[in-house]
């Protein structure tokens, strides 16, 4: 016990990699490819449930609506909260809310339960995502953009599961196939109590660094401006993934006539390039700084975007892997960036920036499925290719410190 305690009171340079750092992250890494893992599996089964209850593009919107705002709006008073007064176990109970997400979702049989369901799913990844976010922070040793990238690559490759596991799983067996992703639900309750009770013992260690430094590097107004920024940059990464995540499918099916499972199977490509983006974001902004690397992570993927509406079927896949490696590896950058321009708040940043992230992708699935309707598929994704252009205005942000030496 007495260790324990010492362990409890040191800077977080002492710490080891191998002592306890690097079992943390691994572990909250695992349970958010879990939560993101079953969180895929809503627009994963949009096909299905499209033909089960002919629902409209707009309805598809509506669905993943319902899911994104929840966490959205969510997101940000969790962060609040917990920076105040922590909640350690809150982890293994939002994986619980998910749960019961997941039940209604396999059982629902009208649009309102739909609903429903998708706002439990939502609700339960807003409880996980801010007291997470500071717990890497916490175990990160001072690596503050490793972490966070460790951290969310799990996030990232659960994702890219889920599409795979539906097509495996559920598109064989329907609706109530989504049962059978209960098993990572109750996986991830256990991976997340255990990871409470080290939260809990490290306690006074996050108090320690909390007080340690609470003052911006900038100015009130700067940092009212430079949130605003990062606003904009965010709205540009995750208006295009929603077009991704929630039509992607329809598009490959729509215009070069593909099934439901091989269109799943090319979303998974996407996806998996997405979280092999993400785990390369932290690490390089850690080194050359995080302005450097969310520049060139929204702008430098417009060529690509610009190019996919008028590709064939073998580079439309082809492009999404540079779309996906490059434009994840802006959001671990843009929210470690968020941290160090409001110390002390770590929870309500991860909240900020996760809800509005949610929040894009809410409003842009809705927008984008009216659109579909109306003026067709791919003229979603001629709207979407311009997107990154607003990557431009990375050039208005302050660099808040140097990058590390090497």
């Amino acid at each position: 016990m007495e260790r324990t305690a010492t362990v409890a009171v040191q800077p977080p340079a002492a710490f080891t990699a191998e002592s306890v750092v690097l079992p943390v992250l691994l572990a909250l890494s695992l349970s958010h490819m879990l939560n993101d893992l079953i969180q895929a599996v809503l627009p994963a089964i949009y096909p299905i449930l499209k033909e089960t209850y002919t629902l409209s593009f707009t309805q598809i919107g509506l669905i993943t609506l319902s899911f994104q705002a929840t966490g959205s709006i969510l997101q940000p008073a969790v962060g609040f909260y917990t920076d105040r007064k922590p909640r350690p176990y809150s982890l293994a109970g939002g994986m619980g809310v998910t749960l019961l997400g997941l039940v209604l979702l396999s059982q629902a049989v009208t649009f309102p339960l739909l609903l429903g369901a998708a706002a439990l799913v939502g609700t339960g990844s807003a409880i996980f995502h801010p007291e997470a976010s500071r717990l890497a922070r916490l175990a990160s040793g001072g690596r503050h953009g490793f972490a966070q990238s460790l951290f969310q690559v799990g996030g990232n490759f659960g994702t890219s599961l889920g599409p795979l596991l539906a097509a495996v799983i559920i598109v064989p067996s329907g609706q109530r196939g989504v049962l059978w992703f209960t098993v990572f639900a109750f996986l991830g309750i256990g991976v997340l109590a255990r990871l409470g009770r080290w939260y809990q013992e490290h306690l006074d260690l996050r108090r320690t660094r909390k007080a340690a430094s609470t003052a911006s590097p900038l100015s009130p107004r700067k940092v009212y401006t430079t949130l605003a920024l990062l606003g904009a940059l965010i709205f540009s990464k995750h208006f295009y993934l929603a077009s991704i995540g929630s039509y992607y499918t329809f598009f490959l099916i729509e215009k070069f006539g593909y099934s439901v499972r091989e269109a799943q199977l090319r979303l998974f490509v996407f996806l998996f390039s997405v979280a092999a983006g993400t785990i390369l974001g932290g690490p390089l902004g850690d080194h050359f700084g995080r302005k450097r690397v969310i520049w060139f992570s929204i702008l430098g993927v417009a060529p690509f975007t610009l190019a996919l509406p008028y590709a064939n079927a073998f580079w439309t896949v082809a492009l999404t892997v540079p779309i996906g490696v490059i434009l994840a590896s802006a959001f671990p950058a843009i929210l470690v960036y968020g941290q160090e321009l409001l110390p002390g708040k770590v929870g309500l940043v991860a909240g900020m920036f996760f809800g509005f992230a949610f929040g894009i992708a809410a409003v842009g699935a809705a927008l984008l499925g009216r659109l579909a309707d109306h003026a067709g598929i791919e003229q979603v994704y001629r709207v979407c290719s311009f997107l990154p252009l607003i990557g431009l205005l990375t050039v208005f942000l302050p660099d808040l410190r140097r990058p590390r030496s090497a």
